[in-house]
């Protein structure tokens, strides 16, 4: 099998595949121009005033994201590996089921969000109610689930000709909404008297800022591997993660605080953006479907021992595509709170693996000798998790900070006592 058409599912990407830090940023981009990022700041806009409150949670919850997908894509960049290979260094050759487990499903339910809420939003715009015409709705569902994978089963170049297509025109319409929304809001004055129309906690808002793409963005290094060095792949995350996942998430925030109308769908009906809004979702969803299912691609083809990406891919999609049927989409807020509790402790143990253990450095994954099972990297997580559940304050960054700790604590404790005794032969 070709590894260069595969986009090198188990290796590393060579030096002669690295591609430009133009076109890293731009596929990056167009994985973070996310509708459902719309529709979390529509539920956080709604919640608190403009100033400070809500501008705080918007700039505190992207940078603790872009923060957080720079390290991890500078890993990328420097391995040349994807985040399923760098598992198996902090999590062990079975341990790393686990986290390819956790990711497939979260890249799958996303994948299925995505495909029904094309369905049903395309429905809605068009004046028809999905759920007294479900059939077809169930039908649109089962076109846009097969369809969307198609760029993501040519590969990383489908993911970047899109993109170079679609971001400006986002960015154009995601403009227009948001000068549409502070006019009718009366300008920045206006803005800050408009008071809050509902009650939702600090710390749950910057949890839902970071879980909007804290699955997607521990898998950044899917594509960072691709970068010419790891300086670009910083500034394309951080591009991405900050600064276009903040845009997503403020034109949502904007247009609830002024409508008090959390659904981004009907603030661009209210907008009188109809036909445009039909285009900015379908390239919104189409951007991210594809990353998504090619996200699910690389961590099933580890997962499985096949270099058959393409093929994963379109199994993946089918089973997107099963659970947009089951109507995921209904379910969005509790997915991105247990997103934003559950996946960056992952994200945690691979960089204390990585920056603290190996010191910045992985042998050939062909040759490295790797144990079954990485206890220090499994206890990281393990106890991450429960502190992000359990502990006050804001969960993505306890869990990291906590699975760090972990892993590097448990690492030395193990190291040293799997040290031979003095005088021993």
């Amino acid at each position: 099998m070709d590894q260069k058409s595969q986009d090198y599912p188990l290796s590393e990407v060579p030096q002669a595949a690295r591609k430009s830090f133009g076109s890293l940023a731009v596929v990056l981009l167009g994985f973070t121009f996310f509708t459902a990022t719309m529709f979390a700041g529509g539920q956080i806009g709604t919640a608190f005033p403009l100033w400070p409150d809500l501008v705080a949670i918007i700039v505190t919850g992207n940078l603790l994201l872009g923060a957080y997908v720079a390290v991890l894509g500078m890993i990328g960049a420097r391995t040349g590996l994807n985040t399923a290979l760098l598992s198996r260094f902090s999590f062990g050759r079975i341990g790393a089921k686990l986290p390819d487990l956790l990711l497939g499903f979260t890249q799958i339910g996303w994948y299925g969000w995505g495909t029904a809420t094309m369905a049903v939003v395309l429905l809605r715009l068009i004046g028809i109610d999905a759920e007294t015409h479900s059939v077809l709705a169930y039908a649109l569902m089962i076109l846009f689930g097969f369809a969307f994978c198609w760029t993501a089963y040519i590969g990383y170049r489908g993911l970047e000709l899109l993109s170079i297509v679609s971001v400006p025109l986002m960015v154009l319409l995601l403009a227009v909404s948001l000068w549409i929304a502070v006019q009718d809001g009366a300008g920045g004055e206006g803005l800050m008297a408009i008071q809050p129309g509902h009650a939702l906690g600090i710390g749950t808002a910057i949890t839902m800022v970071f879980g909007t793409f804290v699955s997607g963005g521990t898998q950044a290094t899917n594509w960072t591997r691709f970068a010419a060095s790891p300086r670009q792949a910083v500034w394309a995350s951080l591009v991405a993660f900050f600064i276009g996942n903040g845009l997503m998430i403020t034109t949502g925030a904007i247009g609830a605080l002024v409508y008090q109308q959390p659904d981004i769908v009907d603030v661009l009906v209210i907008q009188g953006l109809t036909v445009l809004g039909i285009l900015m979702l379908f390239l919104n969803l189409w951007t991210t479907q594809d990353n998504t299912i090619y996200n699910f691609s690389a961590v099933g083809c580890t997962g499985f021992a096949t270099d058959k990406r393409r093929m994963v891919t379109v199994i993946g999609a089918a089973i997107g595509t099963v659970l947009a049927l089951l109507r995921i989409d209904l379910y969005l807020i509790p997915f991105l709170l247990l997103l934003g509790t559950f996946i960056p402790p992952i994200g945690g143990v691979i960089m204390a693996d990585y920056l603290v253990k190996r010191r910045g450095s992985y042998p050939p994954i062909a040759s490295a000798d790797l144990p079954d099972f990485n206890k220090a990297g499994l206890a990281g997580y393990v106890v991450g998790c429960l502190a992000a559940y359990f502990s006050p304050g804001i969960p993505p960054l306890i869990g990291i900070i906590v699975a760090i700790l972990t892993y590097v604590m448990v690492d030395r404790v193990l190291s040293e006592r799997d040290k031979p005794a003095a005088g021993s032969p």
